[in-house]
């Protein structure tokens, strides 16, 4: 942690929302608070946010989730504005300016987009701003769409935490910060019977591993997908953890040094030079 210079953070539906609907605003600004403060230290940080369909449907007044697809995508097209307004609001009273970027799939597999994404992201950083990162859900479906267990779709996201993975492992990023509502991988469902143990370490994702992520979460895609968003920043290099983020001050309580969540060991960057390219062909 203390050696990581560029962190990308996944803040999810269901750390950022509470439980009834609505922004969870004390733990919104406790990670604002937190990003700044990683900032100062000299840290370059980019924030992959969901939140945008939660937000579009409670201003447009809609309860439970919004059915059909096209509504998914409208309420996405009314909150991305909200969601971007809070973190404007939030950093600009830091003194931080915040950067809108949202991508689709063809940003990663076409390499002429890529290169220009990538250095867009590298100027921002290099500005000082924070960019905060989300799929382009008002043309690009695949976040919104149900998932099967085990069904693919090549060369798209289909959640967020595969996004995280992706700009983490293309922009070179030291670490990456899945929070998410379980704090980690556990040896069993921790909503199930029996004693479900924390898994502190992973060094190697094996399919013993794989078959541990069965366990649920509010957010779409549940631990599966966030230990398969590991295996594409590990295999860059790039060091991940996945934590709680409904834990008090997670952020700053991990850069201190506290042993909180699932740490995944990246493997050496020599072996994984073209890594993140791999899993969007």
């Amino acid at each position: 942690m203390a050696e990581a210079r560029r962190v990308v953070i996944k803040l999810g539906t269901a750390v950022l929302m509470k439980d009834g609907d609505g922004v969870a605003f004390s733990r919104f600004y406790a990670f604002v608070e937190a990003i700044a403060a990683l900032k100062k230290a000299g840290r370059e940080v980019l924030v992959v946010s969901s939140g945008a369909v939660g937000l579009g449907a409670e201003r447009l007044g809609i309860e439970g989730a919004p059915q059909p697809l096209e509504l998914k995508q409208a309420c996405a097209a009314v909150g991305q504005g909200r969601l971007m307004t809070l973190y404007a609001d939030a950093f600009g009273k830091l003194g931080l300016t915040t950067a809108q970027v949202l991508l689709t799939d063809d940003d990663f597999s076409d390499p002429l987009r890529y290169g220009n994404l990538r250095h867009t992201l590298d100027r921002l950083l290099a500005l000082g701003a924070v960019p905060i990162i989300n799929e382009n859900d008002t043309v690009s479906t695949s976040e919104l769409e149900p998932l099967e267990v085990g069904a693919q779709r090549p060369g798209n996201f289909g959640d967020n935490d595969k996004l995280s993975a992706l700009v983490a492992a293309r922009t070179d990023a030291d670490l990456l910060l899945i929070l998410t509502d379980v704090e980690g991988l556990y040896s069993s469902d921790p909503s199930g019977p029996g004693a479900a143990r924390l898994i502190p370490v992973v060094e190697r994702i094996t399919p013993e591993v794989q078959a541990l992520a069965g366990g649920p979460s509010r957010g779409r895609g549940g631990m599966r997908t966030k230990v398969e968003a590991a295996g594409i920043a590990i295999r860059a290099g790039c060091t991940t953890i996945v934590a709680g983020g409904r834990l008090p001050a997670v952020i700053d309580r991990l850069f201190s040094g506290e042993e909180l969540g699932t740490l995944f060991l990246a493997e050496p960057r020599v072996a994984a030079a073209t890594a993140g390219r791999s899993d969007t062909a």
